[in-house]
C-alpha cells in the first residue's frame, strides 16, 4: 500500500510530515511518497541524522506550495506544481492509494473535487470525523468544515452518507441521525435547519435514514445519535469547542487536582495510564485526520497544526481508509438508493 503525503502542508512542515512518515514506515510498514521541495525534505532527514532515504520512502519534487490565503477556486490552475496539487494528481492517476495534507481545507476540498473527482451521485464531499461518545462508541459528524455554507439538500445527503459510513465502516446496523440545532423542537432553527428537518423526515419515511430529529450540541458526546448532520461552519465551531474543552479539562485536572499536594501527585502516578487514555480520545494527534467522504479515493485532511505524532497517525488512518474502500461501497449504495427512489 502506498500513501502520498504532502510534505509542505501545515504549520510544522516540512519537519512534522517528513518525520511522521519515517515513524509510520517503521511501525506500519507503509510505502510513503513525500511530495514537496526535495532539498528541504532531505535537509529534514539530515538534521535528524538520516543521511539516505529510509526504505519505504520516496520523494516526488514539487517546488510550489499552496498558501493558506490562496483562493481555493484557483489553486488547481495557478498552483499546478504545488505539493498539494501534484499529490492529488498522483492519487487520481493511480500512483498511490490515499493522499494526506495538512494544508488549506478549502484548497484541498476543491483540488480533490476537481482532480480526484466526487463519487457519482455526491453533490458535495464532507469532512466526517468520528468523535468518541459516552456510550463507548463513535459519532460521525458531517460536516465539520469543508462546506461552510450549505443548502437543505446538502444536509439531507450528509445524513445519507453518514448513515452509510456508520453502517459500513463502524458496524452500526441502523445508525441514528440527528440534526444539530438550538433546540429539539422541529420548529427551532433558521430556514436551513427547518427545511433540512423536513427533508430528513421524508427520507426517514422512505427508509433512507433513521432520523430521530433535532439534537443540541451537548447531546453529541453523550451518544444520543450515531450521525450528526450540520453545515460546515457550525460543525467546525462544535468540533473546535470540543477540542478546547478537552484541553481545558486536562489542564484543570493536572494543575488543580493532581499537583495539589504530595498525596495527589502519588494518586496521579497510580491512575496516570487511565488519564492519558481518556485524554487521547479527544487528541487530534492520536486520531490523525479526517477523511473527505464523497471523494472517489481517500483524501485525508490533517489538522493544520499537526506535529510528528499526528502525521504518523494520519498515515495509519489513510491506510485504514484505503483498505476499507468506503468510496466504492458508497457509490454502489447510492446507486441502489436511486433505483429505489426512482421506482417509487
Amino acid at each position: 500500500m502506498k500513501i502520498i503525503l504532502d510534505a509542505m502542508g501545515g504549520d510544522n512542515a516540512p519537519m512534522a510530515p517528513v518525520m511522521g512518515a519515517v515513524d509510520a514506515v517503521r511501525e506500519f510498514g507503509a510505502q510513503i511518497c513525500l511530495v514537496g521541495r526535495g532539498e528541504e525534505i532531505l535537509k529534514v532527514l539530515r538534521d535528524h541524522h538520516i543521511d539516505t532515504l529510509p526504505e519505504g520512502i520516496t520523494v516526488r519534487n514539487a517546488e510550489d506550495v499552496v498558501d493558506m490565503h490562496d483562493d481555493p477556486a484557483g489553486v488547481v490552475r495557478k498552483r499546478k506544481d504545488s505539493s498539494m496539487v501534484v499529490g492529488l494528481q498522483m492519487l487520481a492517476q493511480g500512483e498511490g492509494d490515499a493522499f494526506i495534507s495538512a494544508g488549506s481545507t478549502g484548497a484541498l476540498l476543491t483540488g480533490a473535487t476537481l482532480v480526484v473527482k466526487r463519487v457519482k451521485g455526491i453533490r458535495r464531499a464532507a469532512m466526517g470525523p468520528c468523535l468518541p461518545n459516552k456510550a463507548g462508541g463513535r459519532t460521525v459528524l458531517l460536516d465539520c468544515g469543508a462546506n461552510a455554507e450549505c443548502t437543505p439538500e446538502f444536509l439531507l445527503q450528509f445524513g445519507i452518507v453518514g448513515t452509510l459510513f456508520a453502517r459500513n465502516s463502524l458496524g452500526i446496523k441502523n445508525p441514528r441521525v440527528g440534526l444539530l440545532n438550538i433546540g429539539t423542537e422541529d420548529t427551532k432553527g433558521t430556514p436551513l435547519q427547518k427545511e433540512a428537518h423536513a427533508l430528513l423526515t421524508a427520507a426517514h419515511d422512505q427508509g433512507l435514514v433513521n432520523f430521530i430529529g433535532n439534537i443540541e450540541g451537548r447531546d453529541v458526546l453523550l451518544g444520543e445519535v450515531d450521525v450528526v448532520v450540520t453545515d460546515g461552519f457550525s460543525g467546525n465551531v462544535l468540533l473546535k469547542s470540543i477540542e478546547g474543552t478537552g484541553y481545558f479539562m486536562g489542564s484543570l485536572m493536572k494543575h488543580k487536582i493532581f499537583k495539589r499536594n504530595l498525596l495527589s501527585k502519588i494518586g496521579y502516578l497510580l491512575c496516570k495510564k487511565g488519564v492519558d487514555e481518556v485524554m487521547s480520545l479527544m487528541d487530534y494527534r492520536t486520531i490523525g485526520g479526517t477523511q473527505f467522504l464523497g471523494i472517489r479515493k481517500p483524501v485525508i485532511k490533517a489538522h493544520g497544526s499537526s506535529d510528528r505524532l499526528a502525521f504518523h497517525n494520519a498515515v495509519r488512518q489513510a491506510m485504514d481508509a484505503a483498505e476499507n474502500d468506503f468510496s466504492a461501497q458508497l457509490e454502489e449504495d447510492l446507486a441502489k438508493i436511486k433505483e429505489t427512489t426512482d421506482a417509487q
